[in-house]
């Protein structure tokens, strides 16, 4: 199938991109693809693949990347609220717990690809990123909650101990338990 500029800018303006000047960046990749074929061996849809993902992700696993990014950063900030709602700690914590299921319930693809693609490094143990934003919360918030003087093995042991009973809560509900 040709496509011409006019259907070009129709699909892209359909899309709704916001990538700064797509409809260049398209122009520029078809004009490098038409280096290797001709015409009629051009589709629009490798043009954009060419241009409008893999200048931004290199591959599938970077783009997956940057969606459990933006999911964790959601989730912190919904945890940061319930947190900020409540007016005393422990009640806040419990607050954050019940903000984790809400999230997981509310956005169960998202939360199922952020549990299932691991960031280098993991969750408990990493401290930068937006991942493990959530993970950060959490642990503070164990941490105004147990006794002075606790280890930082007692801490990690009560951040795996909460996060396995919100988690586990927020599993079953999604698997309809």
């Amino acid at each position: 199938m040709k496509n011409d500029g006019n259907s070009v800018n129709m699909a892209v303006a359909q899309r709704g991109y916001h990538h700064g000047d797509l409809r260049a960046a398209l122009v520029s990749a078809g004009l490098e693809l038409l280096k290797d074929r001709s015409v009629d061996d051009l589709s629009l849809r490798e043009v954009a693949r060419t241009t409008a993902v893999y200048r931004h992700f290199p591959d599938k696993q970077a783009l997956l990347y940057a969606l459990c990014e933006q999911g964790a950063a959601q989730l912190a900030q919904v945890q940061r609220d319930a947190m900020e709602a409540s007016t005393d700690g422990k009640a806040g914590f419990d607050e954050t717990g019940r903000a984790y299921v809400r999230f997981a319930l509310a956005n169960p693809a998202l939360f199922r690809l952020m549990m299932t693609t691991r960031p280098p490094g993991g969750l408990l143990d990493a401290d930068e990123g937006a991942v493990n934003a959530a993970m950060r919360l959490l642990r503070q918030n164990i941490a105004s909650l147990l006794p002075p003087g606790a280890t930082d093995d007692e801490l990690r042991m009560a951040t795996i101990k909460s996060w396995a009973l919100v988690h586990g809560l927020a599993m079953l509900m999604l698997d309809g338990q």
